[in-house]
C-alpha cells in the first residue's frame, strides 16, 4: 500500500520537492504520536521479540532510525509505532542555522538512493533540550548525535561540541559524535588522528564532569565516514580505543557514487546514501569488527532497503542497525519485515 498509493502521492508534493515531503512526513508522525495508546499499540504489531543489550543499554529491537529524519525531535513518541526500538535525533548544533541552500535534497529513484547537502539545518542544541525536557521518558533508548555550528571556526569546534554535550547530556541515552558530514565545510578533517583525539578527549572529560555532578554516565559513539581509507580507520579506531570510545556508527553518506555515475543528479554536491552504500557499509563494519576482535561495538547504517541488507551488516559485525532512505523508498512495512527476520 505504501509504495502504491502513499509514496506517489508523497513523491508529487511541493511539484517533487524532497525536502517537503519529508517535512510532511514528519508532521504526520508528530500527530501519530498524539494519537492516545496509537504508539503503543503500533509497537504491539511492528515491532520485534529480539532485545538487545549494547553498550549497557537495552535496546527493545535493534533497528532504529538513523540521525537525518527527526533532527529536531518533534515526532519522538511516534517511531515506536512503526518498529524501531530506538531513534538518533539531529544532527544537532550548537548553534541554530538554517542549513544550506535550498533545493538540498535529491531523489535517485531508480537507485533507491538520495543525495543531501542539507548541512545540519537544526534548532540548535539548547531548543533540542528543551523539548526532550518537555517529553520526559520515552520508553526507548535514545541517541542524540552532535556537530559542529557552520559559524563556528574549525580550531574552535572542540568547545562547540562540548556546549552541546553539556546541553543535552541528562536526555540522551548516547552520543554520537559526527565527524563525517560531507556538507559542513572542513568538518571530516575531525577524523584525523590527532584533531580526533583532543575532540574525543574533551568530550570525556566534560562527560566526567557531569557525571560526578549526579548525571548517569552516557556512552559516546564516533559516527565514522564510508570514504576513509583502510589505514585511516586503523589510526581512528586505535584513538578511540585509547580514549575509551563506547562503540562505532559505519557509516554516514559517502561522496563518491558507486553505481549511479550515470543519473543525471550524480553531478549534485552532497553526501549520497541508500541501496548503494550497501556495499561499502558491509565491508566497513567487517574491517571494524575484524580489526577490534568485535570489543568495540558497531551501529551498522547504509543500504538497508530489504530485511537481507539488515541481515548482512549483522552478519558482518554490527550489533544495531539504523534505517532513513530505506524508509523512504519502502515505507514502515521495511521495519516490520526487518523485525520479523530476526532470529
Amino acid at each position: 500500500m505504501y509504495r502504491r498509493v502513499v509514496r506517489p502521492v508523497l513523491y508529487r508534493l511541493g511539484k517533487g520537492d524532497a525536502e517537503i515531503a519529508h517535512e510532511q512526513t514528519l508532521n504526520g508522525m508528530r500527530l501519530l504520536g498524539r494519537i492516545p495508546g496509537g504508539p503503543a499499540l503500533g509497537a504491539k504489531v511492528f515491532g520485534s521479540a529480539s532485545p538487545r543489550s549494547v553498550f549497557g543499554l537495552r535496546f527493545p529491537s535493534p533497528v532504529g532510525l538513523a540521525a537525518g529524519m527527526d533532527k529536531n525531535g518533534i515526532a519522538l513518541r511516534a517511531w515506536p509505532a512503526i518498529g524501531f526500538g530506538f531513534v538518533e535525533v539531529g544532527t544537532v548544533t550548537a548553534h541554530p542555522q538554517p542549513g544550506n541552500e535550498k533545493p538540498r535534497l535529491f531523489r535517485l529513484v531508480e537507485h533507491e538512493a538520495v543525495i543531501n547537502r542539507m548541512g545540519f539545518n537544526n534548532l540548535g542544541s539548547e531548543a533540542l533540550a528543551a523539548r526532550l525536557k518537555a517529553y520526559g521518558p520515552l520508553g526507548y533508548p535514545l541517541g542524540i548525535s552532535i556537530g559542529k555550528s557552520k559559524i563556528t571556526p574549525l580550531e574552535d569546534a572542540v568547545e562547540d561540541y562540548v556546549t552541546s554535550l553539556r546541553r543535552l547530556y541528562r536526555y540522551g541515552d548516547y552520543f554520537a559524535v559526527n565527524v563525517s558530514s560531507p556538507n559542513t565545510p572542513g568538518l571530516r578533517s575531525l577524523q584525523d588522528a590527532g584533531q580526533l583525539r583532543e575532540l574525543l578527549s574533551a568530550l570525556h572529560t566534560e562527560a566526567a564532569g557531569l557525571t560526578a555532578a549526579g548525571l548517569t554516565p552516557k556512552p559516546i559513539l564516533v559516527k565514522i565516514a564510508p570514504d576513509l581509507t583502510t589505514s585511516a580507520i586503523d589510526e581512528l579506531l586505535q584513538v578511540c580505543t585509547d580514549v575509551g570510545v563506547a562503540g562505532i556508527i559505519a557509516t554516514n553518506t559517502t561522496i563518491t557514487r558507486p553505481g549511479v555515475s550515470d543519473h543525471p543528479l550524480a553531478a549534485q554536491t552532497g553526501g549520497l546514501s541508500g541501496r548503494p552504500l550497501a556495499e561499502i557499509a558491509a565491508k566497513t563494519i567487517s574491517h571494524i569488527h575484524n580489526e577490534t576482535g568485535g570489543a568495540l561495538p558497531v551501529i551498522g547504517v547504509g543500504g538497508i532497503v530489504e530485511p537481507s541488507d539488515a541481515a548482512r551488516l549483522f552478519d558482518a559485525g554490527a550489533s544495531l542497525v539504523q534505517v532513513y532512505t530505506g524508509l523512504i523508498y519502502r515505507g514502515p512495512g521495511l521495519i516490520r519485515a526487518i523485525n520479523r527476520s530476526l532470529p
